[in-house]
């Protein structure tokens, strides 16, 4: 039985994110792997009203900045994110722009880029240190939000993108 999650993600430009993917890439190769990095926007249980949605995504949003605080651990110590900081509101108000019509109340979410997941990965005292030693991008600006597939584990993929207005 094919098992395939669906969820919209903000993807770092390439060009923003050389450093992080050489983080990513060392300290957590198999996630590496499976996507690039980003900021998840929605998760699979906030999608079931696709279509609802994916008008909701051809309406003109606007793009979004986030500002980055110093990585922090998570999940007992096992993985590493970098937290977004300041104003949440920008970020909710995306989230509840896309979900418009399918939910009122879109639950919290915390918008973060994760280094080091740990469902494949486990940092240390030392890796930790290794990672908030690094000069990491503090600001980004995202410009399109992806609907990504994943088929039974494999490698994330892009299915539609849609471009944010600047």
């Amino acid at each position: 039985m094919t098992t395939t999650r669906t969820q919209l993600t903000l993807f770092v430009d390439d060009r923003d994110a050389a450093a992080l993917e050489e983080v990513r890439a060392e300290f957590n190769p198999a996630q590496h792997r499976l996507i690039r990095s980003h900021v998840t926007l929605c998760r699979e249980d906030e999608l079931l009203e696709l279509p609802r949605i994916r008008g909701n995504l051809a309406a003109a949003l606007p793009s979004l900045a986030l500002t980055f605080g110093p990585p922090r651990r998570f999940a007992d110590g096992a993985g590493v994110l970098l937290p977004a900081i300041g104003d949440p509101a920008p970020f909710e108000q995306l989230r509840a722009a896309v979900l418009a019509g399918v939910t009122a109340a879109p639950r919290a979410l915390a918008a973060h880029i994760t280094l080091m997941h740990p469902r494949n990965a486990t940092c240390t005292a030392a890796v930790f240190a290794q990672i908030a030693a690094r000069r990491l991008p503090d600001r980004l600006r995202f410009g399109a939000i992806s609907l990504i597939a994943q088929v039974d584990g494999g490698p994330w993929t892009v299915l539609d993108e849609f471009p944010l207005r600047s």
